[in-house]
């Protein structure tokens, strides 16, 4: 049995979602941009904050804060499951897209908030895709230095 999901009402999460077998499910920019836009559409339906990002082959990373009344679980359940609907759809695939439920840290305060606001600007750089932050295209900071701010908050 897995353990439960410890839910703080408003707090900042660390969240991460792998792709089932490792496969590169958000390679392209095309598919990167779907899941952008499944994320734009969750907004509609639920109210939460986003401080950054990195969108990677594989998986990804979000701070996300739920606001008020908003339950993290059922956010994320959205956007995990439309997603996998629309990338199954495109490719007539079938079963599971994600690994496995979402991972999900909690942010305890402002240090552990530099911390992984730092440690998920780096991803690609660590992963040797880009040798600078700025030049991975979905990376929050990116969003920030081009100032497209409509999906999340500034730090």
């Amino acid at each position: 049995m897995r353990k439960p999901r410890k839910i703080i009402p408003g707090v900042k999460y660390h969240i991460i979602a792998r792709a089932n077998r490792g496969e590169m499910i958000l390679k392209s920019k095309e598919l990167k941009e779907m899941f952008l836009k499944v994320v734009q559409r969750s907004r509609v339906k639920y109210k939460f904050v986003i401080y950054n990002f990195c969108i990677m082959g594989n998986h990804f990373h979000i701070i996300l804060k739920p606001l008020e009344g908003q339950n993290l679980s059922k956010i994320m359940q959205w956007i995990l499951s439309v997603f996998a609907v629309k990338y199954n759809k495109t490719f007539n695939f079938k079963g599971h897209v994600w690994y496995d439920r979402f991972k999900s840290k909690i942010i305890n305060d402002i240090r552990q908030y530099v911390v992984t606001f730092l440690y998920i600007m780096q991803n690609p750089v660590r992963a040797e895709l880009v040798k600078d932050p700025l030049d991975f295209e979905y990376n929050g900071i990116t969003f920030y230095i081009n100032g497209i701010m409509d999906l999340f908050k500034p730090p």
